[in-house]
């Protein structure tokens, strides 16, 4: 008897998506789609518009990585004005964007990812969330959480003007100069979210790397692949949330391209397939192979576990002893597993505040030179920084007016779909077994496969329905109901 399971909508993410799982006649699974049915317009409805909106307006896709689409829009319109902007300004931007990764990777690992592990994959549905979390690890510890995100988000605030949906970033620099007060508070806040990350990064020890069950799962082959790595480093091949080159490796790990920004058409071409509206990147000089991973396919992923992979580590003290101990303990570089992708987000996040505090006690982060005027004529530009889920591209083409006459967007979760449904398929091959039900829990452990990108599928898709229920049906061969599992 051959069924059709639909996991619609996935749920612990931003957007809406769906899994559709066919299962062969013996009851193994025979195919999964991650199916994605909005459409993604955003580009096109920027058409026409100022380049000098897009900083306001892209952050709007929105409200979970505002700030990555809001400094990339600021470095592609500083790109098409061939504007350089000041150094002050330059880190005034990235210290806003490393207070933002602090925030956005505690988030995921606490809110989104984390239940799953901290309260356990096959726990009732009504205690995976951050509410069963806090009940796990206490309300102290929930408390240290909120506060942690907290005070990033208010950094952002003290630099961008607004918690969720900042304006500090122009075209040609910021908005307006940091006041010594400002920085003192901001060092603070940065010396507690070191403590933070390092807190979390033991947590995570204890529960997860101590529990021999969760090891097993996640060096296990049904959450692992072997793809090509992409990331953003400086010039020491250090990993960069804010500017560099693009550098990929291959599934052994040698560089296998390198570029620049404007040199991203170069090196990424996208695949379309019939059945949902994103679309699949992939390394042109490898080719699209299809749904396959290796050193011959051209699927890559761009993710905390692949900025690990593609660099030669970390460029503050503390994040570079946690990748040297990530990958002593995994077996050395690169590592496969997708469920790691959770402990190297942890690692970021200890980088993220760490360079939030570096750049708070440079003294030049007070200087009031923080803009410099556009005065050239605009015509194109492309900017790259790491969005949390991965590399983001921003590329504009203007008329002599400024007014956008072509944009495309690049985003984190369209750099992963081809790993995302392969990761997906994958777990679905190995916890679906003929002759046994497909309960609660395994289904929420295949969920598990994509929940690891982090992926914001309102960013992709530029939509968010809302509520994130989940209903799932099984039909027989003949569309006869044979089984329902509600999540209300």
């Amino acid at each position: 008897m051959k069924t059709k399971i639909s996991i619609d909508p996935i749920t612990r993410l931003e957007g809406h998506g769906r899994i559709d799982l066919f299962l062969n006649e013996d009851g193994g699974l025979a195919n999964a789609y991650l199916v994605v049915p909005e459409l993604r317009g955003f580009e096109k409805f920027s058409e026409g518009r100022p380049v000098e909106e897009m900083p306001r307006i892209t952050q709007r896709i929105c409200g979970v990585c505002p700030i990555a689409h809001h400094v990339a829009a600021a470095k592609a319109g500083d790109a098409v004005y061939h504007v350089q902007i000041p150094s002050a300004a330059a880190k005034i931007r990235e210290l806003m964007y490393s207070a933002f990764f602090v925030a956005d990777h505690a988030t995921h690992f606490y809110v989104l990812g984390g239940p799953d592990f901290v309260v356990g994959p096959h726990a009732p549905k009504s205690e995976r969330n951050i509410l069963g979390v806090v009940r796990k690890v206490g309300k102290e510890i929930g408390g240290q959480v909120m506060d942690a995100i907290k005070a990033n988000h208010e950094i952002t605030a003290i630099i961008g003007g607004r918690y969720i949906h900042p304006v500090g970033a122009l075209i040609g620099g910021v908005s307006k100069p940091l006041t010594e007060e400002d920085r003192q508070e901001i060092i603070a806040r940065a010396e507690a979210s070191i403590e933070f990350a390092k807190f979390s990064l033991q947590l995570f020890g204890d529960v997860v790397l101590k529990n021999q069950a969760y090891v097993d799962l996640i060096l296990s082959d049904t959450f692992t692949h072997r793809t090509h790595y992409m990331g953003l480093v400086d010039e020491n091949n250090k990993v960069n949330f804010y500017d560099g080159q693009v550098r990929v490796v291959g599934p052994d790990g040698d560089e296998v391209i390198k570029y620049k920004p404007e040199e991203y058409l170069d090196a990424i071409a996208e695949h379309v397939e019939p059945w949902t509206y994103l679309k699949y990147p992939y390394i042109k000089k490898v080719g699209w192979k299809g749904f396959v991973d290796g050193p011959d396919s051209g699927v890559y992923r761009a993710s905390p576990l692949s900025r690990l992979n593609a660099s030669d580590g970390m460029a503050t003290p503390l994040a570079q002893a946690e990748y040297e101990r990530f990958f002593d303990t995994l077996g050395g570089k690169p590592v496969h597993a997708t469920l790691a992708t959770h402990w190297a987000r942890l690692v970021e996040l200890l980088y993220a505040a760490e360079r939030t505090l570096e750049l708070a006690q440079d003294p030049e982060i007070t200087s009031p030179n923080v803009r410099t005027i556009p005065t050239g004529t605009p015509d194109e530009g492309v900017a790259i920084v790491e969005a949390p889920r991965g590399t983001l591209t921003h590329h504009y083409i203007t008329d002599e007016r400024g007014i956008l006459q072509k944009v495309n967007l690049i985003v984190g979760t369209t750099n992963n779909y081809a790993a995302i449904s392969m990761s997906v398929k994958k777990a679905a091959q190995g916890l679906i077994q003929p002759g046994q039900p497909v309960t609660d829990g395994i289904l929420n452990t295949i969920e598990m496969a994509f929940r690891a990108y982090d992926p914001c599928l309102g960013c992709a898709t530029h939509a968010m329905p809302g509520e994130m229920p989940l209903l799932v049906r099984v039909y027989s061969h003949d569309r006869e109901l044979v089984q329902e599992i509600r999540r209300d």
